[in-house]
């Protein structure tokens, strides 16, 4: 017997937080990641089990603006729109032109990228090296919280029960260049195996910022500020003669599983060659 699921379409945002509060519906904007969470036999409707919101529509959450200092990203933008922008990063316009097909890109949202929270995510590592924040809002107000405060596992969040994600703020910040990896079973439509995401700063010759964030490899995505740290303050001339150990130094953050798409050993082997690749990259920069 398929049931049938409660839907609401609100007019507005506000409405959209007054219906989320007294009715706790799911919020629902592409459907690319919760249609499948929630897909029972086939033939029968996806059921969730609990009220529908759907939020794609609303204007408050389907915009990109650029400010002195920050890019905001609407929620419920969708991958197809946010090529089309000159304000969103190349590095993540590079994820998404490896996101699945055209027509899931039409639909699909980096919101609903981040509320699924899954390890795989491809957004995930880009977003987390943009050092992005996102705003969460409810009848109440709104509050701020960093990405890698906001996924706290595999498809676990910090978002509550009465909230809605409103907005990615990316903060504008220089860099010399960027790298972005997918390893999957095809080229694009296909889930990652592994997801890279690279950026770094050089100047006078020297590293002065770099970032790397690695998905699908740990419960949540892999970022260590730390070792980041560590590798600024090498001088470039011997960082050039240590690059394989400074790749080591993620090993015992690296934790991958093995499932249906690869195994822990060979997850865990290409990732310290990513690593490993991309610091020879940017040494060979002259910066």
């Amino acid at each position: 017997m398929v049931t049938q699921n409660v839907v609401y379409r609100p007019g507005s945002l506000e409405e959209a937080y007054r219906l989320r509060t007294d009715t706790g519906a799911l919020p629902l904007a592409g459907g690319t990641d919760l249609m499948v969470r929630y897909r029972k036999t086939a033939g029968l409707v996806p059921d969730p089990g609990r009220p529908v919101l759907f939020i794609g529509h609303l204007k408050d959450l389907r915009r990109v603006e650029e400010r002195a200092e920050e890019v905001r990203i609407g929620s419920c933008t969708t991958y197809t729109e946010l090529l089309s922008q000159k304000a969103v990063p190349e590095i993540l316009k590079r994820c998404i032109t490896l996101l699945a097909s055209p027509p899931i890109r039409n639909r699909g949202t980096v919101g609903g990228n981040i509320c699924n929270s899954s390890p795989a995510g491809d957004t995930l590592p880009v977003l987390h090296a943009l050092e992005c924040s996102l705003v969460l809002g409810n009848i109440r107000g709104e509050r701020t919280v960093p990405i890698d405060r906001f996924i706290t596992g595999p498809g676990e969040n910090a978002l509550s029960e009465d909230e809605i994600l409103k907005e990615i703020v990316i903060p504008k910040a220089a860099f010399s260049g960027w790298c972005y990896r997918k390893i999957g079973t095809r080229r694009a439509n296909a889930l990652a195996k592994i997801s890279f995401a690279g950026l770094y700063l050089i100047e006078s010759g020297e590293v002065h910022d770099i970032r790397i964030a690695i998905g699908a490899v740990a419960p949540t995505v892999v970022r260590s500020r730390e070792i980041e740290k560590t590798i600024i303050r090498i001088p470039r001339t011997s960082l050039q003669r240590s690059t394989v150990e400074m790749a080591a130094r993620y090993r015992p953050l690296i934790r991958p599983i093995t499932d249906q798409r690869s195994t822990t050993g060979y997850r865990a082997g290409v990732t310290l060659v990513l690593i490993e690749q991309f610091l020879t990259a940017v040494l060979q920069k002259k910066g």
